[in-house]
Formats: structure tokens, sequence, C-alpha cells
């Protein structure tokens, strides 16, 4: 078996650079370097790594990261929390679009509104969502979202375009919006929340995902999953989230994990 983790931040482990939270935490431990990371995850089975940018620096960094791993791809984001500080720097937003021709980028992401901590203003996300998505479909390339308790202004936004490929990435929403984003083409992303995950409806929404349009993800350094809270998140933990959700959704490991292999090469062109 191989699983795919398509969504973690380990560009940053063992460097003083990136975006400031997930750097604070790497600090923390010294001795997960990047490289230590991959190699950890590669022998637990994961053989497939998308390193996703949240800034432009961050977004530099993962690009330069993967291309120095053969079995790392990287994502160009602006996280909506960061959205302030491009949405009106036309010297930045443009080096930001510089990026998106580096070898081994596979998407735009992450991008999108959250209004649960609204730490960039909702018209500065909206603006910085619409060139991330204006700048995948001009080149191909599907897109990672995060949307956080914004979902009646995500999807006129999404409906206003044609063609989007994409990622609703650490989907904890609704069984409605997960039946939306089916509906769209859109693919879910799960995590470790799914395995400490409470509320009855949460889980209900995670065992109806198809197959088909479910992706592991781990956020690591963020969001370990069960039995590990209180630890580090690393891509190898993304194995317990795919054993989590076989268990869920009365599937074998196996099938659970060529569905999602499968889904991660056809949307990002892993090869």
């Amino acid at each position: 078996m191989e699983f795919v983790d398509t969504h973690c931040h380990i560009q940053s482990a063992g460097n003083s650079q990136g975006e400031r939270t997930t750097g604070e935490i790497w600090a923390k431990y010294p001795d997960l370097t990047g490289k230590a990371l991959v190699e950890s995850a590669e022998q637990s089975g994961v053989t497939k790594l998308i390193c996703v940018g949240c800034d432009l620096r961050d977004s530099q960094l993962a690009v330069s990261f993967a291309q120095q791993h053969e079995t790392v791809w990287s994502s160009i984001g602006i996280h909506p929390h960061e959205a302030k500080l491009l949405a009106n720097n036309d010297t930045a937003m443009t080096s930001f679009k510089t990026l998106v021709t580096e070898a081994k980028v596979v998407a735009v992401g992450e991008c999108g509104l959250d209004y649960f901590y609204n730490h960039s203003p909702k018209a500065d996300q909206i603006m910085v969502l619409r060139a991330q998505i204006e700048l995948a479909l001009a080149n191909n390339l599907p897109l990672i979202f995060h949307v956080r308790e914004a979902y009646d202004d995500f999807w006129p936004i999404f409906a206003s375009y044609q063609g989007i490929r994409g990622v609703l990435h650490s989907f904890t929403d609704t069984t409605a919006n997960m039946e939306r984003a089916v509906e769209n083409g859109l693919y879910l992303g799960v995590n470790g929340i799914a395995t400490f995950a409470k509320q009855a409806e949460q889980v209900a929404m995670y065992q109806a995902i198809p197959l088909s349009n479910l992706l592991l993800e781990t956020d690591a350094p963020f969001l370990t999953p069960t039995p590990y809270r209180g630890k580090v998140n690393e891509p190898k933990h993304i194995v317990t989230v795919a054993k989590f959700l076989s268990q869920l959704q009365s599937v074998t490991l196996t099938e659970l994990a060529t569905a999602t292999t499968r889904n991660a090469n056809t949307l990002f062109g892993l090869k």
C-alpha cells in the first residue's frame, strides 16, 4: 500500500524561515528536519507529499524544498490570514505569481476565506482568493481551499468561475456542504480532526464522503490524530488517519489507500 499526504507544512522544519506560526512549532523539535520527516514518512508507506505554502516566503520555501526531494511536490498559496499583506501590494503579488511556473508546483493554495478568526479584512480575503483562483485557472492547476465559517461567501465566488478543480482542505463542515462539493467535482481533504471528532453529525459526514472524492492529509505540524494527541504531527501519521477512515467507512485499508492515492495522482498530476 502507498499513501499520499496531500497537505503538510514541513518545508520550515529545521529551518528558521517560512510561515511564522509553523516555524515556531518546528523550532521546538530541532531533530525533526524536513529530510528526516520525509524519510520517516516513506518508511511508513507515505510515498508522496505536498508541501503547502501560506504566504510568499513560505511558498518560496515549499517550492525549493520540493525541488530538493524526489517524493515531494509543492503548492503556492496566500492563506486568508495573510491576505491583508498582499491585497494591495502589487510587488509582492507579482513575486508570488511568478512561482507558479516553477518545477514541481502542482497547485495554488492554500487560499480561501476564514471568518472564524478574521485576521484579514473580508474584502482583502476575497480579493486575494479571486486572484489565486484566476492564477490557477490561467495555468491549469487545481486549488487547495481553506474555508472556515465562510461558505455563504465562498460558494457564490466559486460559481462565478468555470473549470475550477480542487480540494476543500481540512474539511469539517456540514453534510450539505460536503455534498455540494461533490456535486461540483471537488475533493474533500480529511486529516486528524476526524479521529477526535465528537459530534455525531460530523462523524456521519466523514462516513458519507465518497471514496471517489476523498483525499488524505495531515496538515503537519498541526492536527495530530488520536492516539498521538499532544505530540507534533508528522506526515507518517497519514496512515493513522487512513486506518480510522477505513473502519468508519467499512472498507479495507487497501481499498482506501488505493482510492485516495489515485485521487491525489489525478487531481495534482503526481508522477
